[in-house]
This record gives C-alpha cells, structure tokens and sequence, in this order.
C-alpha cells in the first residue's frame, strides 16, 4: 500500500512540475550520477588504525556514544550498512591513518600503496571508489608546523609522506579506473601573535612544490584552506588566500569545507568565482553550528545555497561533493545516513528548480516574478520526487532507516566494549 501512496504522490509531482518547466525524470537522472565521497572517520572519532595517542591539530570528537568502529572490519561493516540506507553509488575517502598496517608500526614516511591493497580490494567487491588525504596531525612530529616547519629534518618527513600518498592515491585510481582524488590539508599555525608569516607561507609553497613535482594521471590533487585551528587561533599558514593563489597559479583543485570560514560567510558565493580559474572544485559538507564544529550535515539554508549554487553554474561534473564531519554523541552510522541523505535532497531541490524561466525573468529584470518564482519553488512537492528516488534505489523511504539502524545497533555496535 506505501508503494502504491508513493506513486500517486510522485505523479502528482511529474505533473506539478512538468507546469513550471521542470522534468522530475531527467532531475532524477542527474541524481542518480552523483556519487558523495563519504568519509571513513565519522565511523570511529578520527582515531585511524595507528595507535599513535591523542587526536592533535586542533581536531577534536565530542561524545562518547557507545558502539564506534573499534577497528578495520567493524569500520568496513559500519560504511557499508549505512552506505545501505543511501540511494545511489557513492565513494569512501580514506585518511591515510586508515592503512591496513597488519598490526606493526609503519611510520607515516613509510607508507606504501601495499597498506591499502586490502582496501582496494574492499572497494572494488563493494562497487565503492576511493579519494584519499595525507595525515598530518596526530603524530610525534606534528607540533604547530608541519609542511612550513622550518626545521629541516621534520619538514622533509612531512614532504615525503604526502609524496608517497600522493603515489599510494594514483594507486587507487588506476585500479578502479578512476580518478582517486586526494586532499592536503595540514594544521599549521600559530597560537599567538606571528611575526614571520611570509617564513612560513614560503617554506609551504616549497614544500608544496615539491610534492608535486610528479605528474599523476590517475590522481587529482586538491589543497584546503583554514581560517584558524584550536590552539592555532591567530594564525594559519594555508589561509584561504595562500590557496586560491596557489590553486590557480598550480592549477590544481581548492577545497571547499563549510566549516572553514567565518561564521556569516557565504561558502555558494565563492563557486562562481572559483570556477572562472581553477579546473575543478572539492566540497567538504558539514554544519558548523558555531565555527568548524563538524556536525552533522542537515537540510538547512547553506547547504541548499551551496547546492543550487553547483546547479546554477552548470557544474555538476566540475565539482565533487565529500562530506567531513564527525559526531560522536549520536548513533555514528545514524550520523552518516542523516548528512548524506541531507545533500543529496539538497541538489534534488536544486536539479529541481524552474532555472530557464528564473532567468528568463532576471533577463528581463522582472524582478517581482523572479523572487515569486523562487519561494513557491520552497512548497513544490519536491519530497515525493525524493521518495520515488529511494523507492527505485531499493533503500528506505521516508524515516524507515530509523528502525533499520535501530537493530543494527540493537544485535552489532550495542555489543562492542
């Protein structure tokens, strides 16, 4: 009978749009074809399998809801059932702290594209891609300077670690057929006031330069800015502008990470610009409630922006959407599905608009009707076009994941100490 009620609801909605304009089945299409790269440590606090301490770098999990993935099986069953209750085909981005170590010390100079054979493997019987990141905090070596550390010695350590990830990255994509794209970001900065900001700025464009001095064909490279860490408050050395100069002087790919801005900046408004200079464009989605708090991603005003925005530059296949939060006080894999299900009725409602007669009307500077276009497209029936999409994806429709997640914690992750 529910099938049958989602149906009825979806015709009315074919019928309701194709009057404005709009083909639910072609939105549905181009849904369909979005792959959200989902990202390995919602599943366990950012806790990586290397037994290295403490997270550092300004990260921080709060919570301490029972049940998190204490290890590389549980990690792998908990992407997968939560992947279970999400239509569509997505990827999995792994830090590189998630190598496959075999239980021996390996440090992060070391790893090889051999620690995530298994990982490769995984995916490929589970039709998941890869991306990738280099890991620069939570290690001996870490301090507050990373890459722009002046001491040579650990400088160079941090250079030829996000060189071999960078080889471990084309790795995976050539064996998946498919561009791996790997992000770096590192902590650095400083606590108080600085006064040798161009040192620093000048040691990371070196060591950026030389990290990519090898041509990949099977990896894509990307660099995300910050505005500030905890315990680093008053200065970043990868700031937003080091990175949009160095993205579009390199020509490599900026992320974007909702959280890494002021509170009142608008993240939608720099695709536009972005796109205009660089190839391509990394999303990181969160919900930074207060600034970079990482929660859980929901179907709120930015995030819609932020969707519309992809939309309305015809940039569907120029940007890729990864999310990267992580939730520690709610049910974890409850936490993937809710952020994940979010984006993707957030670009639903964008592939959704009527976007050739909102800018017919701008061209014609009716204003008026433009705006009056836009707040009746907000109560359209978008939701039953959403549940037709999960209906023919064969995932949950409406909030019947709930339950679902409720057993798996019920006879899995209620039993872990």
């Amino acid at each position: 009978m529910k099938e049958e009620l989602i149906q009825k609801a979806y015709e009315v909605a074919k019928e309701r749009y194709a009057a404005i304009g709009v083909d639910v089945e072609k939105a549905m299409d181009a849904l369909q074809k979005i792959s959200l790269s989902l990202h390995c440590w919602q599943a366990d606090d950012v806790a990586g399998f290397e037994a290295q301490g403490a997270l550092t770098g300004g990260i921080q999990a709060t919570g301490n809801y029972p049940g998190k993935a204490r290890n590389m099986e549980e990690l792998r069953q908990d992407v997968l059932k939560a992947a279970s209750y999400i239509p569509g085909t997505h990827r999995l981005n792994l830090h590189e702290i998630y190598g496959d170590f075999g239980g021996k010390f390996v440090d992060r100079d070391q790893v090889e594209p051999a620690h995530f054979e298994s990982w490769i493997q995984w995916a490929a019987e589970n039709n998941m891609k890869l991306d990738f990141n280099s890991t620069s905090f939570s290690h001996p070596k870490s301090g507050n300077l990373s890459l722009s550390n002046p001491d040579k010695g650990i400088r160079d350590f941090w250079i030829e670690h996000t060189k071999r990830c960078r080889a471990i990255a084309e790795e995976m994509g050539k064996r998946q057929g498919d561009p791996c794209i790997m992000n770096l970001w590192v902590h650095d900065g400083s606590k108080d006031i600085t006064v040798n900001r161009m040192l620093y700025r000048e040691l990371l464009k070196d060591s950026l330069d030389r990290i990519f001095e090898v041509e990949y064909k099977n990896m894509k490279d990307c660099v995300e800015s910050k505005v500030f860490g905890i315990g680093l408050e008053s200065y970043t050395v990868g700031s937003n502008d080091f990175y949009i100069g160095y993205g579009v002087s390199r020509n490599k790919i900026v992320t974007l990470d909702t959280g890494h801005f002021h509170p009142t900046e608008s993240v939608a408004d720099k695709l536009s610009s972005l796109l205009l200079f660089i190839p391509e464009i990394m999303l990181h989605v969160s919900r930074p409630v207060r600034w970079d708090s990482d929660h859980v991603t929901i179907m709120n005003d930015e995030t819609m922006d932020l969707c519309k925005e992809i939309v309305r530059c015809n940039a569907l296949d120029r940007v890729h959407i990864g999310l990267d939060y992580f939730d520690a006080s709610i049910n974890r894999i409850g936490a993937y599905v809710i952020g994940s299900r979010a984006t993707q009725k957030c670009v639903l409602q964008a592939l959704l608009e009527p976007l050739d007669t909102l800018r017919k009307y701008e061209a014609n500077d009716q204003l008026f009707e433009r705006l009056a276009l836009l707040e009746e497209g907000k109560s359209l029936p978008w939701n039953a076009v959403w549940d037709m999409f999960c209906l023919k994806n064969g995932v949950p429709v409406g909030e019947e994941f709930i339950t679902e997640i409720q057993k798996y914690e019920a006879n899995v992750t209620s039993k872990r100490n």
